[in-house]
């Protein structure tokens, strides 16, 4: 984990916590000792693709510094039904604080790292590459596109602050694409910012118009809701000049169609927001 990543994983778990353990745990503080020391196995009953261990190991040391994490698999792992992901022997009062939120990242994340690599699978021999998009669950975003650069993915631009992206609305509002271009380009310049811009098209007029305005000042087009067809006539017109991105109504089953045009990116907000969480359970085992 680098260090942003790493202080904004922190500053996830605490909030997550707080939100679940509130007060106190009255269910754990009831009827365990505070002083008993207990083991947990994560067990695996679905096949997938595993995600979410890091965090994990994680969650036990924010509750407990010195608890003992013994990792049976890695991230990015095929899982089957009936193994096992990992042990953790700490204080049961940690284990049973823990366990509901280390189930739902890694459930979560392991579903989005499925369906990730179901679609990676599907580009296998042509050079296009698989990007995500914001459509994600509002403060879990961190996680979730890590899953994603698991399953195989790429991350698209993580927020509204890493990336210039000009859209249908910012283009309409703007009163054109020129005028987009232009004034965003100067935005940059100005304030000396080392963002990228990204333009949204709506049809081969739009790609034209970039191509036209867009030299040394974009670095990428998107092509939203283009059929295979009309992608492979944008790029006759774009020549290489820009990155390419199709966008928009593209699934497993039609990826490949996609693909085979030859355009640089596809981006699919279905690999979060349609992923289904995989089945995991964290059982006490004996010390």
């Amino acid at each position: 984990m680098d260090s942003h990543f790493n202080e904004q994983l922190v500053l996830l778990i605490r909030a997550a916590l707080q939100e679940d353990i509130g007060i106190s745990d009255y269910s754990t503080l009831s009827c365990i000792d505070a002083s008993a020391k207990g083991k947990a196995v994560l067990k695996i009953k679905q096949d997938g693709i595993l995600a979410g261990m890091e965090v994990a190991e994680k969650i036990f040391a924010i509750v407990q510094g010195n608890t003992t994490f013994t990792a049976l698999k890695r991230d990015g792992d095929t899982m089957h039904y009936g193994e096992s992901a990992f042990e953790v022997i700490a204080d049961i009062h940690t284990i049973l604080k823990c366990e509901r939120l280390v189930l739902n990242c890694m459930q979560r994340m392991s579903g989005i790292a499925t369906l990730t690599q179901k679609y990676t699978s599907l580009l296998n021999g042509y050079n296009t590459k698989l990007l995500d998009t914001r459509k994600t669950t509002p403060n879990f975003r961190l996680l979730e596109k890590e899953a994603v650069k698991i399953g195989g993915g790429v991350n698209h631009r993580f927020g509204l602050y890493d990336m210039i992206m000009l859209k249908d609305n910012h283009i309409d509002y703007c009163g054109g694409i020129e005028q987009a271009i232009e004034k965003s380009y100067h935005y940059v310049q100005a304030n000396r910012l080392h963002l990228k811009i990204e333009v949204e098209t709506r049809n081969l007029e739009d790609v034209k118009k970039v191509c036209a305005a867009g030299k040394g000042k974009v670095f990428r087009i998107m092509l939203d809701n283009f059929s295979p067809e009309q992608v492979s006539e944008a790029l006759n017109i774009v020549q290489k000049d820009f990155e390419t991105e199709a966008s928009g109504g593209i699934n497993i089953h039609n990826i490949q169609n996609y693909a085979a045009t030859g355009v640089d990116y596809i981006s699919v907000g279905g690999l979060i927001h349609q992923a289904q969480s995989l089945d995991l359970s964290l059982k006490a085992a004996i010390l």
